[in-house]
């Protein structure tokens, strides 16, 4: 498995250039390193900001799953959603609101076919809230099908 954690992982990650703000590191409350977040003050409403994890290695014809922790606090904070490259427009993953202010687990199949998928997106969309953020953290990629909770 690949660690790909923002505080001491080892994966390649981009701001995207064309959006209209970045992810920026915050403090875990426990104080054991940081994640990527959006706060809702960020930005308009449907104003997007990407985060790009750039994927080099990943053989052809295998199967992956990409494990994260997710986080979206407050009310009418917006969306976030998960692209992979290759699937261009429509995402592979998305949820719209929190239902507390807990941390959940996401998990996303990815099936190396003749096309292998080089990156893989997350993005936030700024939702009418004023308050709150969407967080991302603990991504990891592990070969194989996703187990089952």
């Amino acid at each position: 498995s690949v660690d790909c954690s923002f505080s001491r992982g080892v994966c390649d990650w981009k701001q995207d250039a064309d959006d209209d703000f970045d992810w920026n590191p915050a403090d875990r409350d426990r104080g054991d390193g940081y994640y990527m977040a959006v706060p809702a003050f960020v930005g308009h409403k449907n104003d997007m900001g990407r985060l790009k994890l750039l994927l080099t290695d990943l053989k052809p014809k295998s199967s992956y799953c990409l494990i994260f922790s997710y986080r979206l606090a407050g009310e009418k904070v917006g969306k976030l959603r998960v692209f992979l490259a290759n699937k261009k427009s429509a995402p592979v993953w998305e949820e719209n609101k929190g239902k507390d202010e807990k941390w959940r687990t996401g998990k996303i199949e990815i099936f190396q076919g003749a096309e292998t998928t080089n990156s893989v997106t997350f993005e936030s969309e700024r939702g009418k809230g004023k308050t709150g953020e969407i967080g991302v953290d603990n991504v990891i990629l592990i070969s194989g099908l996703c187990p089952e909770d």
